[in-house]
């Protein structure tokens, strides 16, 4: 089975890289499930209904998020409906859609995606994310030895303490949020894939997507700036991985750096 993840989608720069390089990498990939990042995929900030409609459209089976999911009042309701669109699992007991979902395709290959929410260094209101994972995966019995996890969290200590925890019970461990690719893509000795931010798919000659002038600006000044999406040296980044359908375990791990080219509408 061959995946492609993919890091946070960063506005409409990003949407289009989706939709323009996903199908290419599906057919010259052979890749089975496409997973994404969407928080950050209307605007900069929270996802809206239009831009999970378009990267749905664009190839993408999944779709998972973070600490901004909330940003965009009109999502509320579509998570409750549409549950290819993940929030993190540890939030408390009643907030809109769920955190995982068993998927299966057509061809009856079938896989455990996972959404969670780190703590350090954000904010304090979520669950353990440890524990909640532990608990997924205590409660889905029968569910498929192909499992996939989004940290999505700040700190590298608690994305790389994560994947130890997991290590030889689900098929791959991935961070997102800080929207900086890391080099340390692996195997772990029991069968997990492993890396610690798989980066963005959005705007590189930026600060994590955003444009670099406002950014430098509000860190200077120290005084509130509105965000806007950068649009120059736009990215896809992201991974393939390969897993063992039968025992779920990650045979091989590849990171993804591809440039996008804007195309005159």
């Amino acid at each position: 089975m061959r995946i492609l993840i993919l890091g946070d989608v960063v506005g409409q720069p990003g949407r289009r890289a989706v939709r323009d390089l996903v199908p290419m990498l599906v057919d010259r990939e052979r890749i089975d499930l496409v997973i994404a990042n969407a928080e950050n995929a209307a605007g900069g900030m929270g996802v809206d209904v239009k831009s999970a409609e378009e990267l749905f459209a664009g190839g993408v089976h999944v779709l998972t998020s973070g600490n901004h999911i909330w940003k965009k009042k009109e999502i509320y309701p579509y998570l409750e409906t549409h549950p290819a669109l993940l929030r993190p699992a540890n939030y408390p007991d009643g907030a809109p859609g769920r955190g995982w979902l068993e998927w299966e395709n057509e061809a009856g290959l079938r896989g455990l995606i996972i959404n969670v929410q780190g703590r350090v260094f954000m904010p304090s209101h979520v669950g353990d994310p440890f524990r909640c994972v532990d608990g997924i995966l205590r409660g889905l019995g029968g569910h498929s030895p192909v499992v996939i996890v989004d940290l999505h969290a700040e700190a590298t200590s608690e994305k790389n303490a994560m994947g130890w925890f997991l290590d030889g019970r689900v098929s791959a461990v991935y961070g997102t949020h800080t929207h900086v690719q890391t080099a340390d893509e692996r195997i772990l000795p029991k069968g997990t894939a492993y890396i610690t931010d798989i980066g963005m798919c959005g705007p590189m000659d930026s600060v994590i997507g955003i444009d670099k002038e406002v950014v430098i600006e509000g860190f200077l000044s120290q005084l509130p700036c509105r965000f806007d999406v950068a649009k120059e040296n736009v990215m896809l980044q992201g991974a393939v991985l390969e897993v063992d359908g039968t025992s779920g375990r990650a045979l091989d791990i590849r990171r993804l750096r591809i440039p996008w080219q804007r195309r005159e509408v």
